[in-house]
């Protein structure tokens, strides 16, 4: 997993920016960490939108760490369920949007849930999610959880770790891009093990050496 930290904090660079306007541009993946899916004794609620914004089609925008999502594969022992990035307008230093992925059923997708942030030079950001399978005839028949809160500095990727379940999360203001050059010098430069912050490593670090 070497390679991805060394994505992570390459995708990192230059990308501190305080938020300068009230738009800011989230990006998320969420992946499993593993094979095995945890068996579910519950079901995600009815409600799972919470009264949250609904990320729209015309909120969503191109997304920028493919690099990185592409290094999430089977053989490395993960598997992309979402990947997303949209804008988001705020009125204050609080937001919750609602975000879901997939054909709906019974108005239940298979990735569905919510995100709630309070914006400051490093967000917090509560992610409370449900990633759901479906019975054949469509009703919803089991649902995992990923309920976990972190802290994001602003335009930076931030690993979000749940069990099984993983989510890699970047906020950046509207007018910030990650400049080709970055992309151009990712085989060139070299991180070490002992140079990578303890707050941004992940676990099984073998699997990619």
């Amino acid at each position: 997993m070497r390679y991805l930290i060394h994505l992570v904090l390459l995708l990192s660079l230059g990308s501190t920016h305080v938020f300068a306007t009230e738009s800011q541009v989230v990006e998320l993946i969420v992946f499993r960490q593993s094979s095995d899916s945890l068996q579910a004794s519950r079901v995600a609620p009815d409600n799972w939108a919470n009264g949250a914004t609904l990320i729209t089609a015309d909120m969503l925008r191109s997304t920028q760490l493919d690099l990185l999502a592409k290094k999430l594969t089977p053989e490395n022992g993960y598997q992309v369920i979402m990947h997303k990035a949209w804008l988001q307008n705020n009125d204050g230093s609080t937001a919750q949007v609602a975000i879901s992925d997939g054909h709906a059923y019974f108005q239940h997708y298979p990735v569905e849930g919510t995100l709630t942030f309070e914006l400051e030079r490093t967000s917090s950001v509560q992610l409370d999610l449900w990633i759901n399978q479906f019975n054949p005839d469509k009703t919803l028949r089991s649902s995992q959880r990923f309920k976990q809160k972190t802290l994001a500095a602003n335009g930076q990727v931030t690993f979000v770790d749940s069990g099984n379940l993983g989510a890699l999360i970047r906020i950046q203001a509207q007018q910030s891009t990650v400049q080709p050059q970055q992309f151009e010098q990712i085989e060139q430069i070299q991180i070490g093990p002992e140079q990578i912050p303890h707050s941004q490593q992940t676990p099984n670090l073998e699997d990619f050496e």
